[in-house]
Formats: structure tokens, sequence, C-alpha cells
């Protein structure tokens, strides 16, 4: 995938992972071999990217395992192991579903791209280099093509410094030569080459930069539409605010009025001013019926079955187009 686009990591790549066990020495595998080898074939498929220990905990305790030091001891046969491998895998898999994770992928395809376009290129240093010449000198610093990289940022497929040691070398490189002023031509003159290697080794050694996106797709709603107690208790805080209400309102404005104050608490996106996601509500709860229920139906059973048809269609809606959060904001 070219750089400056966004990839999901949302379990499917890891539901063909080939799990086959390396041939060991032995005829048993500890706890810790085993695992090592899991995060090592779940990196590789998910384009590099190791994915947080508190992820990888999440999985195991999905498996049962409470304590990994002690899993970690543990001596396992090999179709024991085999077997726990998979199950370690899938568990992965269904916390990326539940919880995906956003990612860019830089491999230089971006970047190639403005290098062999010469009007994009010119293009491109010509407004870098007016950003950085705040003074209007019509000079620049040469050490300030850092920050030139910096304004490009992974949109343009510039990875962090902090994810990317080898960005350090390779301006270190070409800022010891020359002026220590530059002109605009003589800074697009040295950005060439910068964003050239840069390019060649992202080619050879993608970077896997992690998103502050957050996806909703329906899986923290069915988790709660599966949960009576929590459903429960959720109606109750409705029903709550319903009598604090001084104007009568109806079953499904009290739900909506609730959701779209404490809905993000039960995996809706958060509503703020997102057309999307204002649309997504008007589409949902304008299919929804304030219809008569049977009369002695009690107050809180009709709350919960507003609420549990609310919450599947929201769930529905989601799964199929699911919204994004920048959490940067």
């Amino acid at each position: 995938m070219s750089d400056g686009g966004l990839t999901v990591l949302d379990g499917t790549q890891l539901r063909a992972v080939n799990l086959s066990l390396p041939s060991p020495a032995g005829s048993s595998l500890t706890g810790a071999q085993l695992l090592d080898f899991a995060d090592s074939k779940v990196s590789e498929s998910l384009f590099g990217f190791s994915l947080p220990d508190t992820l990888k905990s999440a999985a195991l305790k999905r498996l049962g395992v409470s304590d990994e030091l002690e899993f970690r001891r543990e001596q396992l046969d090999r179709e024991n192991a085999s077997s726990v491998l998979r199950n370690y895998v899938d568990a992965i898999a269904n916390e990326l579903q539940d919880d995906p994770i956003v990612v860019a992928i830089l491999d230089g395809k971006t970047l190639q791209m403005f290098l062999e376009d010469e009007d994009d290129f010119a293009m491109l240093a010509e407004n870098l280099f007016t950003d950085l010449d705040t003074e209007d000198r019509g000079k620049i610093k040469r050490n300030q093509i850092r920050e030139g990289l910096f304004h490009m940022g992974v949109e343009m497929g510039i990875p962090p410094l902090s994810e990317f040691p080898l960005l350090s070398d390779i301006l270190k490189r070409h800022e010891a030569e020359g002026e220590d002023e530059l002109g605009q031509a003589q800074f697009a003159h040295l950005l060439q080459p910068v964003l050239q290697e840069l390019a060649d080794v992202l080619a050879e050694n993608p970077v896997v930069v992690p998103q502050k996106i957050k996806i909703n797709n329906g899986s923290k709603l069915r988790k709660i539409l599966a949960d009576e107690k929590e459903l429960s208790e959720t109606v109750e805080k409705i029903m709550q605010e319903k009598q604090e209400e001084k104007e009568s309102l109806s079953t499904k404005d009290v739900i909506r009025q609730y959701l779209e104050k404490n809905g993000a608490s039960l995996g809706l996106p958060p509503l703020k001013n997102d057309e999307v996601v204002i649309l997504l509500y008007d589409v949902v709860l304008g299919d929804i019926e304030n219809g008569d229920t049977d009369a002695k139906t009690s107050e809180k059973d009709k709350f919960l079955l507003f609420l549990k048809e609310i919450l599947e269609k929201f769930a529905a809606q989601l799964e199929v187009n699911p919204t994004f959060h920048d959490l940067g904001n």
C-alpha cells in the first residue's frame, strides 16, 4: 500500500496465516518459545507492525491464561503447542476485530512520486521553503531541512524520527556539506537527494506507523447487546433521565437524547459536529417507530425493547460503514 494512505488492522490479515511450528531440537516447546514464534508470525503478517503488549495480554486472557510468566515457563508437546498457537493467533485476530488499529505503511512510494514529477517536486520544495522562511529573508539555515521534513509528515511519506532513527543519519550526511544558509534553489537541490535516499531505504524496509484514529465498527455494541445486565443498567439510567426532564418526550426521543450524550460509552461514535455521525443517528432513529406496546408491558421493558432495536440498527450500520474518529482532535 502506498504511504500516506491508511491500513486497518482488523484481524482479517491473520485468519489465513501459515502457523506450522518450526522444526525443534526437541519434542517440546516452552510457552516463551511458542509466544515468541507466534508474535513473530503475527508481526510478519501485519507488515512488520509489533502489536502492543496490552493487546497480546488480552489475547492470552481469551485463552484463559491469567499468569503470562507462568505460561512462558510451561513445557508443551508439539500437538498441544500447535493447538495453542492457532488459538492464540485467532484470539489476537478477535481482539483486532473488536478494536482495530489504523496504521500508515511508509514504503517510499509517495516520495518517489514527488521525485519523478519535476513540477510536483518543485512545488513541494517551494512550499516547504516558504513555510521555513518565516522572516521572509529568502534564506534559511541548512539544518532547517529537518523541520521541512517534519512539515511533510506521515501524510507525505516521512516517518517520525522516533520510529525511524535512520532518518537522522541520512540528514547528518547531507547537512554536513555546503553553505550554512540556503536560498530556495539551493534548498531544493539539497532536499532532492535526501528524499531519494529516504525513499530507497523505505522501499527496502517499510515503516509502519500507528495512527491516533478510533474505528467504530459496531463490535462493542454487539457485546453490550449480549450483556443483559449492562442493558438493564443502561435502561435504568435512561429512565432516571426521563424523570428529571421537564418536557414530555417520546420513548425514542428520550433514548436518542441519552445516546447523544453517553453513546461513546456504549460503543457509538462521538457525535460532536461530525456530519457523518449526525446522519447515522438520523438514519437509524428515523427507521424506528414509536409504536404501541402491549398494555401489560412495563415501562422498563418498553424502554429495553426500544433500546435493543436502536442499538441493533446502529451495530448493523456500523458493521457495513464503520466511522473513523481522530483521537488527536
